[in-house]
């Protein structure tokens, strides 16, 4: 777990066997094959590997001899998986030796006997090419929706820098060696991101009609929420889809901590590319994306970026959603009076954002985030028992209202075509 950020730096926050197949013929994201449609049921939004300021993450540096045991939730279930790895940002090769899927029993520690082997069209090792990702052969695998798994990657090689999830709100684990196959955690140490896997997919659920993605800020990614609990708003969404009767969605959160909608951060990049340039990746590139829903613009708004500005970067975003045929749903800005981040100028430009979102009809619906969130009386502040403590984000009671906030109706009333076929994930 990274430790709780200072106030200035907040806003930047506010991110048993194998079936073969080969990985040049990795299914389209909707491919009909035996046991039906894949799903994503887990991803996170990458970035490259660089050094963090306060953060212990060895991604700037690199891994060599190193297992990484990435703690992933996922939030539907089936009965094959497979797993994506990612060297999205990698500027050489990536060799990867050993990778592992398990349930999670506590911490680093897996469920006896559910620990098996992955392969890469029939092998246990394989090398990801820079600016890459690639997916894993099918596993027959019985998996619950809202259970945790263990993905271990072992690499033998020294990787570079390597692309990450640096914000998590999970606490994860890094071994010396070949750990891969450790059932007991007893070699695992702390690490706090995500490394070299960007997504888990399932398929065999007659309930899982495709995934919808949560795309946005450090408000979707983790928010202000509690440690390894689960906490963020989507997966309190993920729990309401689960939790109603017939087909539902799957969710992935494609939320980066300290991310903008229009820019990226100058010398800053573990926030990511803007968001209008990686919603084809990290939005459009699930496995069955039926439906998207972008909360996004405060940290423009924090940055000065005009009301104009970031509505053309909105309507940028809707085009390329739509020209996937995918439903896009907008999400207005939280409250953040009293926040480190608010002025007057910055109240205004919030306010005629918020009114676009909601009145312009440029989104196919709308999640109204922020009157769910805000204080009785003053809809520009956010409401106490919603408020982490800085006027900004929330806290888990924050995001559940948030997932609340959101009609799964809207969501489960469309259905995107099926999407063109690919192989390997876009280069970046």
């Amino acid at each position: 777990m990274r430790p709780r950020p200072s106030a200035a730096t907040r806003l930047c926050i506010a991110a048993v066997s194998a079936v073969a197949l080969a990985v040049t013929q990795v299914p389209p994201a909707s491919a009909h094959g035996a046991g039906g449609k894949w799903a994503a049921a887990w991803g996170a939004s990458q970035v490259a590997g660089t050094p963090i300021p306060g953060n212990s993450c060895p991604a700037g540096s690199g891994l060599e001899d190193r297992t990484v045991r990435n703690v992933l939730f996922v939030s539907a279930g089936g009965d094959n998986v497979r797993v994506r790895l990612a060297n999205t940002f990698g500027t050489r090769p990536v060799s990867v030796d050993r990778v592992t899927v398990a349930l999670q029993q506590s911490g680093a520690a897996a469920v006896p006997g559910t620990l098996r082997t992955l392969t890469f069209d029939g092998r246990r090792g394989t090398t990801i090419t820079a600016g890459e990702d690639l997916f894993s052969d099918p596993l027959p695998m019985r998996v619950r929706a809202l259970s945790s798994l263990l993905v271990s990657v072992h690499v033998d090689e020294a990787t570079g820098p390597v692309t990450n999830h640096p914000f998590t709100a999970q606490g994860n684990y890094l071994a010396a060696g070949d750990a891969a196959l450790d059932t007991s955690g007893a070699r695992y140490a702390d690490t706090p991101c995500w490394m070299l896997v960007s997504g888990v997919d399932v398929r065999g659920s007659a309930r899982t009609a495709g995934a919808v993605v949560t795309f946005g800020d450090s408000i979707t990614d983790t928010a202000s929420t509690t440690g390894n609990a689960n906490q963020r708003y989507p997966d309190h969404l993920a729990r309401r889809l689960q939790d109603r009767a017939g087909h539902t969605l799957s969710v992935v959160n494609a939320g980066l901590g300290g991310n903008r909608l229009i820019a990226e951060r100058d010398g800053e990049p573990y926030y990511g590319p803007s968001g209008i340039s990686r919603v084809e990746r990290d939005a459009l590139g699930q496995s069955g994306v039926r439906a998207v829903i972008l909360q996004e613009g405060i940290n423009d708004i924090g940055f000065g970026a005009s009301a104009e500005d970031i509505i053309a970067g909105y309507r940028t975003f809707i085009g390329k959603v739509h020209a996937r045929g995918v439903a896009v749903y907008g999400g207005t800005l939280l409250p953040f009076r009293g926040s480190f981040v608010w002025t007057p100028e910055r109240q205004a430009t919030w306010s005629t954002v918020n009114d676009w979102i909601r009145y312009s009809g440029a989104f196919d619906g709308v999640v109204d985030f922020a009157s769910a969130t805000a204080s009785a009386g003053d809809p520009l502040t956010m409401d106490p028992v919603y408020d982490s403590g800085d006027g900004l984000h929330p806290d888990d009671a924050g995001t559940r209202a948030m997932a609340d906030a959101v009609d799964l109706g809207m969501l489960l009333a469309r259905s995107a075509p099926e999407d063109s076929p690919r192989t390997r994930t876009q280069r970046r």
